[in-house]
Order: C-alpha cells, then sequence, then structure tokens
C-alpha cells in the first residue's frame, strides 16, 4: 500500500525545512533504510545510511533559509521545487533545486534525485 498523498506532502515539506534549519541526523530521519540520494544529478549515488548522513553533515552549523515553491505527487513519488538561501558573511547564495523523490508506504524517502546546476545559484 502506498502512503497518502498528504503524508507524502508532509514529508517534503519537513524535509525542505529541515534542510535549513535541521540538524543532518533529523534529515536522515526522513529516509528509509537503503534509500539512495543523487545530489545533484549525475554525481555519484550515495548507498548507504552513513554516506547520506555524511551529505547532509555539510549543512550543518549553516545560517539558512528554505521555501517550498510548488510540488507534484504521482503515486509513490514526488517532484517539488523549493530554493534553499544560505548567509555566509556579506554574501548570500539563494539556489533554486528541483528535488525528484519516492517513498514508501509509510512515507520515508527512498529515492532521492536533485536538479541543480551552478548555473543556478545566484550570489548576492
Amino acid at each position: 500500500m502506498a502512503a497518502s498523498r498528504e503524508a507524502i506532502l508532509e514529508t517534503v515539506q519537513r524535509y525542505v525545512d529541515l534542510v535549513a534549519t535541521g540538524s543532518s541526523s533529523d534529515v536522515v530521519a526522513l529516509y528509509a533504510d537503503g534509500a539512495t540520494v543523487e545530489d545533484p544529478v549525475g554525481t555519484p549515488v550515495r548507498t548507504t545510511r552513513e554516506e547520506i548522513a555524511e551529505f547532509y553533515g555539510a549543512l550543518d552549523g549553516l545560517e539558512q533559509e528554505s521555501r517550498l515553491i510548488t510540488a507534484r505527487v504521482a503515486g509513490n513519488e514526488a517532484a517539488f521545487h523549493f530554493e534553499l538561501v544560505t548567509k555566509a558573511g556579506a554574501e548570500t547564495y539563494t539556489l533554486s533545486v528541483i528535488d525528484v523523490m519516492s517513498f514508501d508506504e509509510d512515507a520515508k524517502i527512498t529515492t532521492m534525485r536533485a536538479y541543480w546546476s551552478g548555473e543556478d545559484m545566484v550570489v548576492s
């Protein structure tokens, strides 16, 4: 049985919030055992919980904000567009990302693929 649309959207919103303000362990807790992360698409796929935790660990301690722009759910998958704003000294980095995720019956993330490149970041 698939997770409900509402449960998937709740996980998506929680993910967007936690990427900015949570700890790496908070984000990793959204993932199912055996999940994979490809961020950005075209880079090596992270296939272990340790690799996923190390990846999100790079965000720990940063001054960030995020906002979900739009999300679409079809079956057990979601595609969503969000912005992540990081402040570093006098500069602000705004990254516009489209993530595609699949979910298990408990709305835990089983796969995540992030679509972005350097051209999608604005420095101000």
